[in-house]
């Protein structure tokens, strides 16, 4: 009876920072490649979306619930699917995604292609998100250009990362566990993995 007191005191700002620690949780578990660790993962993410659902159901004016969160995906990815439900003609992935972008832009009314890119995104995935929205609308910087604050080399080695075909968030994340791994086995004693304990001295 009354429920969880803990639950009850909660908000929809008080739970943004669970919110963005699931969504990496679920990031690690998908890196990790344990399938059970994956699914554990979307369930706590899963958890939030229905947890912000019922705050929001209990608003006074405008409710709504998670219900509504389900019909407007599905009516979305209608609306955005006119090659799939309806006439159009996409036959690329490459076509898909320019028509989702094209689609989405009229929607919101976006007077730019970088409106709609959230700030807030890590540097990496913003430089990125930001480099391909550039790119579609022929304004990314040449191949090759000079760079010289550390922040401009960084923004370039993103655009070398995507030209790759390579997500730089998780590449950096790739390289930064390796790094771990091998200081950890350093503070052990022992030598990095992949390498063999020097001999002793005879």
């Amino acid at each position: 009876p009354g429920g969880c007191p803990w639950d009850a005191e909660q908000t929809h700002q008080s739970l943004v920072t669970y919110l963005l620690e699931e969504a990496y949780e679920t990031i690690e578990a998908i890196e990790s490649g344990d399938s059970e660790h994956f699914r554990e993962e979307l369930g706590d993410l899963l958890l939030q979306v229905v947890f912000h659902a019922r705050i929001a159901a209990e608003h006074p004016d405008k409710p709504w619930d998670v219900d509504d969160v389900a019909e407007g995906i599905v009516t979305k990815l209608v609306r955005r699917h006119p090659h799939v439900f309806g006439d159009a003609d996409a036959p690329s992935a490459a076509d898909v995604e320019a028509s989702w972008e094209r689609l989405k832009a009229a929607e919101k009314g976006r007077a730019s292609v970088f409106d709609g890119i959230p700030p807030t995104l890590p540097a990496l995935a913003l430089a990125a998100k930001t480099l391909a929205r550039a790119e579609q609308a022929g304004l990314a910087p040449a191949p090759g250009a000079a760079a010289g604050t550390v922040g401009e080399r960084l923004f370039l080695s993103v655009q070398d990362a995507r030209a790759s075909g390579v997500d730089p968030e998780a590449a950096l994340r790739l390289v930064v566990r390796d790094f771990v791994e091998r200081a950890r086995a350093t503070e052990r004693g022992g030598p990095p993995p992949g390498q063999r304990a020097p001999k002793p001295p005879p």
